[in-house]
């Protein structure tokens, strides 16, 4: 045995090929059985694609960086769910692409911020953070009050997210654009945020 050990361990190339072997297999045990698990393939109950509405609120979220200060994902430790509420499962993120999951907590996370505050309370707290949250670090967001939402996309990301298995229908795709007029970039963000979280109890 020790006689094969130094051949490996002498032979950089072999350790290497072994080593992938290795984390490939590895991965592979713990990676495939999810494919064939309902609870990380299958919706929750209830779970609906986003409106359009709530679809160009999450893209200016994006676009916005509050992804890179907020994290939608809570672990299920105490400390997380006692703060935040149910740990996330899979089932909530079958039609996010990308998922928002994040890492970072500058900010609070907001997986289950649907329903928290009133929309009153995320747009003031939007426009200034330091009118509701006094020692709030995170940017004003004034001019989204002020900017009207650009619908010349919608129809084309949604027929892209069925290509990609959200079940959107013609209708929905041939009513989004109706659905953005005389709206806000603000009045997305909000309809995106109060939706978050809101189907596990």
């Amino acid at each position: 045995m020790s006689y094969t050990h130094d051949i490996v361990e002498k032979n950089i190339g072999l350790m290497a090929v072994l080593t992938l072997l290795v984390v490939s297999v590895g991965g592979l045990v713990q990676i495939v059985p999810l494919f064939f698990i309902d609870e990380t393939t299958q919706p929750v109950e209830g779970l609906k694609p986003y409106t359009p509405l709530q679809l160009t609120g999450r893209d200016i979220y994006i676009r916005e960086g509050c992804v890179q200060c907020h994290s939608q994902m809570i672990r299920p430790f105490r400390a997380e769910t006692e703060r935040y509420g149910h740990y996330s499962v899979a089932g909530e993120f079958i039609y996010d692409y990308p998922f928002l999951w994040g890492s970072k907590r500058t900010g609070p996370d907001l997986a289950r911020v649907g329903g928290r505050y009133s929309d009153e309370w995320h747009r003031v707290h939007l426009i200034n953070p330091r009118d509701v949250v006094p020692e709030s670090v995170m940017p004003s967001y004034p001019w989204l009050a002020d900017t009207a939402i650009d619908d010349s996309t919608i129809e084309r990301k949604l027929k892209a997210l069925r290509l990609l298995g959200v079940p959107y229908t013609d209708e929905d795709i041939a009513g989004a654009k109706a659905q953005l007029q005389g709206k806000t970039e603000l009045d997305a963000v909000i309809v995106y945020l109060q939706n978050l979280g809101l189907l596990v109890k």
